[in-house]
This record gives C-alpha cells, sequence and structure tokens, in this order.
C-alpha cells in the first residue's frame, strides 16, 4: 500500500488546515503523526476504516477531526485553531503504522 499526503502549508495562528492522504489499496486503519524540529515523532489521530472509531491525541482534541473517504481511500485530517506548538512534518500511516506516506510540512506563525 502506498500513500500519498497532501495539504500542508503555512497558516497564521488560529487558522485551519486540511491534510488529505490517498491509499493505493484498501487498509484497516489509517492515522496520522507528527514530528517536529528536534522532536520525536508523535502520534496525532486515527480512524478505524470500517467502524469509523476514531482516536486523537490529547494536545488536539476538540481542534483536529480525522475523517475518511471510503470510496476514494482517503482520509482527512481537519486542523482548526492551529498554534505555533502544531507546527510539524505530518505523515500519515496505515494499518498499525505498518506503512507510512511521504511527510507534509505545516508551520503555523504567531
Amino acid at each position: 500500500v502506498q500513500l500519498q499526503a497532501s495539504g500542508g502549508g503555512l497558516v497564521q495562528a488560529g487558522g485551519s488546515l486540511r491534510l488529505s492522504c490517498a491509499a493505493s489499496g484498501r487498509t484497516f486503519a489509517m492515522g496520522w503523526s507528527r514530528q517536529a524540529p528536534g522532536k520525536e515523532r508523535e502520534f496525532v489521530a486515527a480512524i478505524n476504516w470500517s467502524s469509523d472509531n476514531t482516536v486523537y491525541a490529547n494536545s488536539v482534541k476538540g481542534r483536529f477531526t480525522i475523517s475518511r473517504d471510503y470510496a476514494k481511500n482517503t482520509v482527512y485530517l481537519e486542523m482548526n485553531s492551529l498554534n505555533p506548538e502544531d507546527t510539524a512534518v505530518y505523515y500519515c500511516s496505515a494499518d498499525g503504522e505498518r506503512y507510512w506516506g511521504q511527510g507534509t510540512q505545516v508551520t503555523v506563525s504567531s
């Protein structure tokens, strides 16, 4: 399975961005992680493909929403109320992090 992430960019604090990750094949779960400069990669959110159950890191709960389009094999991460601490390279993954996409940079200016 190949994953193609897109949608990163530069946004001001308080703004919003939507990330997309398209999978080349069916998976049972997909998610997002991020890695800020000088820090370890951290989990952000995940969604079960069939049940639609979601889980979020405490740091993004209430601000980020993960969703999926079953027909398009695509998962989205809607990010609202962004702050500079959200600046990182965001990576999508599938099937328990068995597969990884390339990262997409998100930069939030203060």
